[in-house]
């Protein structure tokens, strides 16, 4: 065993340790991806399943791993890096044939420095290999297309690496890096499913490094409204839940009401409309929840502005729900659980007012003459692309009014028909 070998065997059984999963060599497929999300979470950066039975094993592989995947996986067993690990390694004991090399050492040393005249005055005749040329990624193709129009959609990804080898390339589907797609070596094309509206950034990953990028956008004609199940929707088009206000037939508020599990209905709208600003508008929207019982008691309620860059979600309910309601405004999260959102309380029995009102990246959530909530978030949302409506059981909408601070630019969703 080489001595990167004995390494990589040591950090295997310490992450081994660490999973608790009973023998490797029992593993079996499910279990590799498991592992493989899992380092993701904790080090951000994406092993491939079959990196990772490469490193276990399990593949045959004559390549050692990249100084990535070693980084990596050093992490996940709880180092710095790789070199901070191999620091904590304890040696081998030399063995009986090192020690009889070591009682020859000068005999070895002096064969070995002859051996280097010879292959330095080969070497020097023969003249140095070229140096491998840096990846030229303005070469890499990267490019997508819906299929259809409306919802669910599939998105074609073409792909051409060009000259780039890897067994671990990923196309990064969502804002989630966990929702990915594999591509083996060589492949041109791949298929994504989108069963939900957005603007999303589908990212091109080679070794967990994002080398291309680019937007996609899966838009609704007109409102689209959805009752959550998992894994797929069940959808309703705008002429369905669209007549003056949006609202769900009531047939569908029978079947939420059946339904033993909580249970939430969205109304989405993603589309093209004039520019405004992510950082600098305000959302007027007019809203009530309509179901309460069972699960639904707290009359969960969400309003979530789309960007070009992120997302911004409000989440309002009963103020004895306080505990259950927080606020994600793109880069910043603030959870009901660690911080006091008893001014986010609202019965939504009746219609309610609420406004969102952002200001160089500062969000005031406002209902009448109330400021029920103020906050603060670093990194810019883009343009908007849209916005949607969440109720946990279900819920109407009568107003949803987007425009800029200076009332330049403005669009009334309302007005917008398929």
């Amino acid at each position: 065993m080489s001595q990167d070998q004995h390494y990589i065997q040591y950090c295997v059984e310490r992450i081994e340790a660490k999973l608790d999963w009973g023998a490797s060599r029992l593993w079996h497929n499910d279990m590799f991806i498991e592992l493989s999300e899992q380092i993701q979470q904790e080090t951000k950066v994406l092993l491939s399943p079959v990196t990772l039975k490469r490193v276990w094993g399990r593949i045959d592989y004559k390549s050692a791993p990249s100084i990535t995947t070693l980084n990596t996986l050093a992490q996940f067993a709880g180092f710095e890096n790789w070199r901070d690990f191999k620091g904590t390694v304890p040696q081998k004991k030399t063995s009986g044939i090192l020690k009889k090399v070591q009682s020859n050492l000068g005999v070895i040393m002096l064969s070995a420095s002859l051996m280097t005249i010879v292959f330095i005055s080969f070497f020097s005749l023969k003249g140095a290999p070229s140096k491998e040329e840096p990846i030229d990624t303005s070469k890499v193709v990267f490019k997508s297309k819906p299929i259809a129009k409306g919802l669910p959609n599939s998105v074609v990804f073409d792909v051409d690496l060009r000259n780039i080898e890897s067994d671990s390339i990923h196309i990064q589907q969502y804002w989630d890096p966990k929702k990915t797609i594999s591509l083996a070596k060589g492949q041109k094309q791949a298929t994504g499913q989108y069963f939900f509206p957005g603007y999303f950034r589908a990212k091109l990953l080679v070794e967990g490094e994002v080398i291309k990028q680019h937007d996609l956008f899966i838009k609704t004609e007109g409102w689209l409204g959805t009752l959550d199940h998992a894994p797929i929707p069940k959808y309703f088009e705008s002429q369905t839940i669209h007549e003056g206000k949006l609202s769900f037939p009531e047939q569908t508020i029978d079947e939420i009401t059946k339904n033993e599990k909580p249970l939430t209905s969205t109304f989405h709208m993603v589309t093209e409309f004039d520019s405004i600003s992510g950082d600098n508008f305000k959302l007027n929207s007019v809203l009530k929840n309509t179901y309460d019982g069972l699960w639904a008691v707290c009359q969960k309620t969400s309003i979530i502005v789309l960007g070009t860059k992120g997302a911004m979600v409000v989440s309002l309910g009963l103020p004895g729900c306080a505990s259950e309601l927080w606020v994600m405004m793109n880069d910043s999260f603030v959870d009901g659980k660690k911080h006091d959102l008893s001014g986010m309380g609202l019965d939504l029995t009746d219609k309610r007012e609420i406004q969102l009102r952002v200001e160089r990246k500062q969000l005031h959530v406002i209902s009448g003459k109330d400021t029920l909530f103020t906050g603060n978030y670093s990194e810019s949302m883009g343009r908007i692309a849209g916005v949607r409506y969440r109720f946990l059981g279900a819920g109407e909408v009568y107003q949803s009014t987007l425009m800029d601070l200076d009332g330049n630019q403005g669009v009334d969703f309302m007005e917008i028909k398929p």
